[in-house]
């Protein structure tokens, strides 16, 4: 017996499908292409956590911001909002809600394995972010910045991230499976 259909935002029986892998591949390396000659830069995230980490540190205690010697470079540059990648994220969020809306995969839900209450589901999240955000600047850059823009410019830094994060998911997964199901 097959899943009941739920009607999409569009009205049409179900969501849309999921771009081809190869045309998605293709439309991230077009966009990653306009953003370098747009922008000067590549694409990423992690920066403009930071520097909204920076500002709001900076309204809290301005002195010890500014002596800070990790955000103090990010306070001296100026408002978040001046910074390219602010636009960037800002866009991101944007171009995710559009997407999902026009597919019909926008729903409001908490998934987890049969084992695994909300509670425990939400702290895993926490804790992988959390460890993944201090991973990305402490390696300079995050899975867009490192990954993708790195690789575009053939930087071995670049391609030893994207190794190490991909081994690095697979054990995390590996061992998160048991408690997933």
């Amino acid at each position: 017996m097959s899943a009941p259909s739920r009607l999409s935002a569009r009205g049409r029986a179900g969501p849309r499908p999921f771009w081809p892998p190869l045309a998605a591949g293709i439309a991230l390396g077009l966009a990653l292409l306009v953003t370098f000659l747009i922008s000067g830069h590549g694409l990423g995230a992690s920066g403009f956590v930071t520097r909204l980490a920076a500002d709001v540190s900076d309204r809290l205690a301005p002195a010890a911001t500014a002596a800070n010697a990790y955000f103090g470079p990010f306070v001296q540059a100026g408002n978040p909002l001046a910074a390219w990648i602010t636009w960037e994220a800002v866009g991101v969020l944007i171009g995710a809600y559009l997407g999902a809306r026009s597919a019909g995969r926008i729903s409001v839900q908490v998934e987890r394995g049969p084992n695994v209450s909300r509670s425990q589901r939400f702290a895993y999240a926490f804790i992988g972010g959390a460890l993944t955000g201090f991973g990305a600047r402490l390696a300079r850059g995050c899975t867009s910045g490192l990954g993708l823009s790195g690789g575009a410019t053939l930087a071995v830094a670049g391609f030893v991230f994207l190794a190490g994060f991909f081994i690095a998911g697979f054990v995390v997964s590996m061992a998160m499976r048991r408690v997933w199901q």
